[in-house]
């Protein structure tokens, strides 16, 4: 969990014998390999400015000390968000998105963190890849421990950022106008289609997170609904949210790893939490999937996932957003699916939804920078501004997508052509207009 502290001091002093102008030669040569579209200003620790790329900069960086410009220099996966958290990194022109977007579309998905620039940042990438196993150990219990670091915060701070049904992860855009709060009832519609709902089934929801989406699908089809988690704040505020809107007799939460829950269930959702069940892990979850699923069940994952080839989790998210979480590609989940003997009947790849969907929790986030302030401190505010500005900086430019795969057991389950899906999705919204019509005003 986040810990309060107060930006370290800044040393603007000279730099020993020599390093400033070994790092600064560094610095200048990575940024100029990286930077060829579009412009940067770089102003160093003495105030002397670098100008990278061609024309008029639209980003100006400015690194306050020398220690800064070498750390930078020799490691930037996890200085540059270190640097920028401490204050010791700021923007003069644009600001972190900007930064972000900058680089990031200069690297483009086929460069970015595979084997670019010198060879202490090629021996950087081999030692993560070779290490990648036991920074995603997920045992059953190292699992809640890595979860409550991220999702055990205050409840004030996500109410500030996220729409109404507290839905952490991408949203659906089903049309260029859609608010936040409508494409996050979309995403649930789209999923609701998918698992072809009924009266009577039980669902398990494996990271229930706050409890929105297995209560929006108990009350589309009056279904039973199971939700796991390992967040403690979750389980309190979902528990507490059912029972105000007079679920609790079909839906439930309980604090406990999927790989303990036994029984039977007709549809199995999992949305956002396979990021966190590390590549090791991905034979014992399918399985697990296909021994709680009924033969004649359907299960869908929607996890963030990457269209190029597997990488190491990135170390500055690993240490300070998601210790233990890795974005797979297709091809280390396919291999685990097809041991589990189950079947793959629908992959659908969500490209930028997920950039628009982190787009207006950054906007509502800094909308609301100073209460977060007050809860945190100004480091904390610096650190989700950068981890929301380069995670839609990531989705737009660096491979990340998002993948739903729908699985059976059996390969008669499903209708033949996808013609039911959105047959069932404006059913499902017809069904809400209805009730929302209905509803008494308050």
């Amino acid at each position: 969990m986040y810990k309060n502290a107060s930006p370290q001091n800044i040393d603007t002093d000279r730099p020993a014998a020599g390093h400033g102008p070994v790092a600064t030669r560094l610095l200048n040569w990575v940024v100029g390999q990286v930077i060829h579209t579009g412009a940067l200003d770089l102003i160093l620790p003495d105030g002397k400015l670098r100008h990278f790329g061609h024309g008029k900069a639209r980003v100006a960086v400015r690194i306050h000390d020398w220690k800064t410009v070498r750390r930078i220099a020799l490691n930037p996966d996890i200085a540059l968000g270190e640097a920028y958290m401490d204050g010791r990194l700021t923007l003069s022109k644009g600001d972190i998105y900007d930064f972000l977007e900058l680089c990031l579309i200069n690297m483009g998905p086929d460069r970015a963190g595979r084997n670019v620039g010198p060879w202490i940042y090629r021996l950087q990438q081999n030692l993560r890849w070779m290490m990648r196993r036991f920074m995603m150990y997920n045992p059953v219990g190292k699992a809640q421990q890595n979860v409550a670091h991220h999702y055990d915060l205050s409840d004030d701070l996500y109410d500030l950022f996220l729409d109404a049904e507290r839905q952490y992860s991408c949203a659906y855009f089903d049309h260029p106008e859609a608010t936040l709060e409508e494409a996050q009832l979309a995403k649930m519609r789209h999923i609701a289609a998918k698992l072809e709902l009924a009266r009577g089934q039980r669902i398990l929801d494996i990271g229930s997170g706050w409890g929105g989406l297995g209560m929006a699908l108990s009350r589309m089809a009056g279904a039973d609904v199971t939700g796991l988690t390992l967040s403690k704040e979750q389980h309190r505020y979902a528990q507490e949210r059912a029972r105000q809107l007079g679920l609790e007799d079909r839906v439930r939460f309980h604090l406990r790893d999927y790989r303990n829950e036994t029984g039977r269930y007709d549809r199995i959702v999992s949305v956002g939490m396979f990021e966190h069940v590390g590549a090791g892990h991905y034979d014992e979850y399918f399985a697990k999937l296909a021994e709680l699923l009924d033969d004649n069940g359907v299960a869908l994952v929607h996890t963030i996932g990457s269209f190029g080839m597997p990488t190491a989790p990135h170390p500055w998210i690993r240490k300070y957003i998601f210790p233990g979480g890795y974005i797979p590609s297709l091809s280390e989940i396919a291999p685990a699916i097809e041991k589990s003997g189950l079947i793959m009947t629908d992959i659908e790849v969500l490209r930028l939804h997920y950039a628009e969907t982190l787009k207006a929790w950054r906007e509502r986030f800094l909308a609301n920078r100073d209460r977060v302030a007050k809860l945190y401190d100004q480091r904390f505010c610096r650190m989700w501004e950068f981890y929301l500005a380069a995670c839609e900086a990531g989705f737009r430019y660096n491979g990340l997508v998002v993948f739903q795969i729908q699985l059976t057991k059996q390969i008669d389950t499903l209708p033949l052509t996808r013609d039911y899906l959105p047959r069932a999705e404006t059913r499902l919204a017809r069904a809400a207009e209805r009730e929302k019509a209905e509803a008494p005003a308050e």
